[in-house]
């Protein structure tokens, strides 16, 4: 028996066992995670702004009907609580005003959100027994009316960033570490443009701000490629593994650009802001509908993991399986 193990360790048969074995289990992850974080979004502690005093029969009955918590977070007036909506602190804005409830969703900050507290709203109000008035503070493009263009945006950056990586790694493995980065670095400077040409110039679907775009994009494409490098240099040819869980199977459905975080499992919508994903989608957004309200973090997050994955490789760059001589 033993003989048999090891003549099939050393055939060419058992590589090929380990690859199909790991791709199907891949798949199965791949298609649970995603169910797992869209299929049913479900409202979890929701910020909302309290301007005064609003019935509090239809703040309860809101949350009854969301079976959800909201994040009561009170305002004096109501320029503050639009403040805190364009710093992206709250998802809608509840007033009262000569009897009437007042709710202002942000479908900019989260188109699922919006639809969930709009529905849940007018639910509460025929509970509570009060009339109420519901208002879109900041719609989405007419091109993108779901939201999902800057997801989509960022899956293209991510993905392209690294296969990029990996093609450089099949059909230019002759490149020294310096040579590699470069490379890398200007396939993602024309790629981020490449991208902001064809959305913003050929679609039209969103407005994305030129050179704010281009250079969040770029970073996102070179980040993922510098991942894929690090792994190549620590895992060598079993380097899209990790690279695929980490940017695609838990960092896309968590990004919380397909189902704002709000919606999502507390763990992914916690874990989602601190992968380059999340970053780059979290960026975009602020840049597209948020100019005025920008946050350091995305851009950080970018630039933490694109400087880990340079160290590593840096350090350990007589492990890649590349190079010279």
């Amino acid at each position: 028996m033993s003989d048999l193990v090891r003549a099939f360790r050393h055939s060419p048969y058992a590589p090929a066992v380990v690859v199909g074995l790991l791709v199907a289990g891949s798949a199965g992850l791949f298609a649970g995670s995603y169910i797992y974080a869209m299929a049913n979004p479900t409202p979890h502690d929701v910020p909302v702004a309290v301007v005064g005093e609003p019935d509090p029969a239809f703040l309860r009955a809101l949350e009854h009907g969301l079976d959800a918590s909201l994040d009561r977070r009170r305002y004096g007036s109501r320029p503050q609580a639009v403040d805190a909506v364009e710093d992206q602190k709250v998802f809608a804005i509840v007033a009262e005003r000569r009897g009437v409830m007042e709710v202002d969703t942000v479908s900019a900050a989260g188109s699922e959100v919006a639809m969930v507290l709009a529905k849940g709203a007018r639910a509460a109000a025929k509970r509570a027994g009060t009339e109420v008035r519901v208002r879109d503070l900041k719609p989405l493009n007419r091109g993108d009316p779901r939201g999902l263009a800057l997801f989509y945006v960022t899956i293209a950056a991510v993905i392209v960033g690294f296969l990029g990586a990996v093609q450089l790694g099949f059909n230019a493995s002759a490149l020294t570490p310096r040579e590699r980065v470069l490379f890398i670095a200007g396939y993602a400077v024309l790629g981020g443009f490449s991208i902001v040409g064809v959305v913003g110039w050929v679609t039209d679907a969103v407005g994305l701000p030129f050179l704010t775009s281009w250079g969040i994009l770029s970073l996102t494409m070179f980040t993922s490629g510098m991942i894929f490098t690090m792994f190549n240099t620590l895992v060598r040819r079993w380097a899209i593994l990790p690279t695929w869980v980490l940017m695609v199977m838990l960092g896309n459905p968590s990004s919380g650009g397909a189902v704002s975080w709000p919606l999502l499992p507390s763990l992914l919508g916690t874990i989602g802001r601190w992968l380059p994903p999340g970053a780059a989608v979290n960026a975009l957004h602020n840049a597209v509908y948020f100019p005025g309200h920008q946050h350091a973090q995305p851009y950080v997050v970018l630039a933490a993991w694109a400087a880990l994955s340079l160290t590593v490789f840096a350090i350990w760059r007589r492990r890649h399986p590349g190079g010279r001589g």
